[in-house]
C-alpha cells in the first residue's frame, strides 16, 4: 500500500524594511508615533503579515515584517504606507501636510537575526542621536552589498 504526502508550502520571509517622510520632513511627532506604530502593525495584521517590530523617528519609520508568500515586497509596502497615510490625513486634520517618500529599503533578515532588528528598530531614538537617516540607509545598502548612487540616498 502507497501512501500519498501531500506537501504544504512553508515561507519564512522576515524582512527589515524602512521609509522615510517625503523630503525627510520631522512629521511624526512623539504622539503621532504613539498611535501610527501600532496602527502599522494594525494594518499587516489585516493583510495577513506580522509586524514583529515598528519603531523610527520624526522622518522615517522601521519595520520588521513577516511576509506571506502571497504577498509581494511591493504589495505589503504600498499596504503599509498608502493605508496609513490615508489614516493620518483622516484621522489627524493638523497632519495635512502629510507624506510619505516614494521609495523604501527592504533587507532580509533570517530568523536567527529577529532578536537584534528587534533591538535595534525599538533603540532608534538613541541610534539616531549619533547616526543621521541617510547614514544609516548607506549602512545598510553596504551590508547587503547594493549598488547605488549618491542621488538614491536622497
Amino acid at each position: 500500500m502507497r501512501y500519498s504526502i501531500c506537501m504544504h508550502s512553508f515561507v519564512s520571509c522576515l524582512m527589515h524594511c524602512v521609509w522615510g517622510t517625503k523630503e525627510r520632513r520631522p512629521l511624526i511627532n512623539s504622539s503621532l508615533q504613539d498611535r501610527l506604530w501600532p496602527y502599522l502593525g494594525g494594518i499587516a495584521r489585516e493583510s495577513k503579515m506580522k509586524a514583529l517590530a515598528v519603531g523610527g523617528v520624526e522622518d522615517h519609520v522601521h519595520v520588521l515584517l513577516s511576509i506571506p508568500a502571497t504577498l509581494s515586497m511591493a504589495k505589503a509596502i504600498q499596504l503599509l504606507k498608502g493605508n496609513s497615510s490615508k489614516w493620518i490625513h483622516d484621522t489627524f486634520k493638523e497632519h495635512w501636510e502629510f507624506e510619505w517618500q516614494e521609495g523604501y529599503g527592504a533587507f532580509s533578515i533570517g530568523i536567527s537575526g529577529v532578536e537584534e532588528t528587534t533591538r535595534y528598530i525599538l533603540g532608534q531614538r538613541e541610534h539616531h542621536k549619533k547616526t543621521s537617516f541617510r547614514d544609516e540607509l548607506e549602512i545598510f545598502l553596504k551590508k547587503h552589498g547594493m549598488q547605488y548612487v549618491e542621488r538614491d540616498l536622497e
